[in-house]
């Protein structure tokens, strides 16, 4: 797709042409963006840019730097265009790179990202203007397109305009929803994809301006999809989520677990709580059973996250609490509450784990040799919930004043070992 000769893609009557989509797309998926590492992908721009200043002789000079500006008469051949297109991508890429960062932007971060996707606008804007004059209609209104998606994108992430946010993301879509609709197959792929990657960023625009009535749960389901062009979106959405968890922990004071009361003074600790249970909903509520294993198992690694989140919160207060001993006491209490519902979580995701092994254990292989449970493996699995519900059944088991809620949940992991144990037999006997 880099295009280096300059007699390429210019057609008879002087007038440019470029399959916008399909270049970004390719560059894109070829350096980083295919597992969203927007640093190679600036990176690869840089580098892009530097070949085409220096094969087009567009060079700055040496000593002081005077920047040659690019207008209609400067566009003689098609690199050009080029050269203001990666302009573009590399600004862009930079404040998505500042937007994945672990902790997310700072102010001043965000300040110097929201001035990266101003630059993008600027170029992008210089492209399709550019584009409209020297490209033909297609390479035109693509450039529209793009220009329109990043104007979007940083009104998007500055939370203001969505009406225009709207208009221009709504102006993207159309103009790839019609080019979907010629030329050829792999043209018409692409661009239905970039018309789904648009609208989850259309609906929360809509959302936004009180004109959907959108919910949390369909706002996360968005969230799921896949694309460079819903990243923007991806952040903006975590970010609210973050925010509303801060909202409703604010009322969460304290943690309940078989009959006991823990208080919750630490807001960190309250807002990795308020996140785990989040999640165990989706694992709990109705819709379940409809999760595919593998969304289940990446559900199970979030909450393990969040209440590991929230035990280092708690262990900080106590090496914190100094001689408070009453404040010392709570605290032990909560990390014991935190650390026996992550048990039962523990158990539940091992438990998954031997469903789906079983399911694999009668199955022969297929043409693509997909890999088959053997009766040791069951057995691991079943010796490693044994050891998860002894260690449960121990923690739940220490300190004194028991409630009876306590040896109840005692007894029940009791008989889940029994049960364990009698199907970890049953397995062996398969060996033998």
């Amino acid at each position: 797709m880099e295009i280096d000769n300059p007699n390429s893609n210019n057609i008879s009557d002087n007038k440019f042409s470029i399959n916008v989509l399909q270049l970004l797309k390719s560059a894109q998926m070829q350096h980083g963006l295919r597992h969203g590492d927007y640093t190679r992908y600036r990176r690869y721009c840089t580098a892009r840019l530097r070949r085409l200043y220096k094969s087009l002789k567009f060079t700055h000079g040496r000593g002081k730097y005077t920047r040659k500006t690019i207008t209609e008469s400067t566009v003689t051949e098609v690199r050009f265009l080029h050269l203001v297109l990666y302009t573009a991508e590399r600004a862009w890429s930079h404040a998505m790179e500042k937007r994945q960062l672990p902790d997310g932007p700072n102010s001043r971060q965000r300040i110097y990202l929201i001035g990266r996707l101003r630059k993008a606008v600027k170029w992008a804007t210089l492209f399709a203007q550019l584009c409209a004059i020297k490209g033909d209609s297609r390479t035109s209104l693509e450039a529209e397109a793009y220009a329109s998606y990043m104007k979007g994108n940083l009104l998007f992430e500055q939370d203001q305009n969505w009406d225009t946010a709207l208009m221009n993301f709504k102006s993207a879509r159309a103009v790839y929803e019609e080019l979907g609709k010629y030329g050829d197959l792999e043209n018409q792929v692409l661009c239905r994809e970039r018309v789904e990657e648009l609208e989850p960023s259309i609906r929360y625009c809509l959302h936004k301006i009180g004109e959907s009535n959108l919910q949390a749960s369909e706002l996360l389901q968005i969230g799921e999809m896949e694309g460079p062009a819903l990243d923007l979106f991806k952040a903006k959405l975590e970010a609210v989520m973050a925010e509303a968890r801060s909202q409703q922990a604010a009322s969460m004071t304290e943690f309940h677990w078989l009959g006991h009361r823990f208080p919750i003074a630490n807001a960190k600790t309250r807002v990795a709580i308020v996140k785990a249970q989040e999640l165990e909903k989706d694992l709990h509520g109705p819709a379940a059973d409809s999760l595919p294993a593998e969304k289940r198992l990446a559900i199970f690694d979030k909450i393990f996250t969040a209440y590991h989140e929230a035990r280092s919160c708690i262990r900080s207060d106590l090496v914190s609490a100094g001689n408070a001993e009453n404040v010392k006491d709570d605290l032990n209490g909560l990390d014991k509450a935190v650390s026996a519902v992550l048990g039962q979580r523990t158990i539940e995701r091992n438990q998954l784990l031997v469903t789906l092994a079983k399911s694999k254990l009668t199955r022969r292989r297929d043409d693509k040799n997909e890999k088959v449970t053997k009766p040791e493996e069951l057995v691991r699995l079943y010796d490693l919930l044994l050891q998860n519900t002894a260690d449960l059944s121990d923690l739940v088991s220490s300190g004194r004043d028991r409630k009876p809620e306590e040896l109840a949940f005692s007894e029940e992991c009791a008989l889940k070992s029994l049960s364990f144990r009698a199907e970890s037999i049953t397995i062996s006997t398969m060996l033998l």
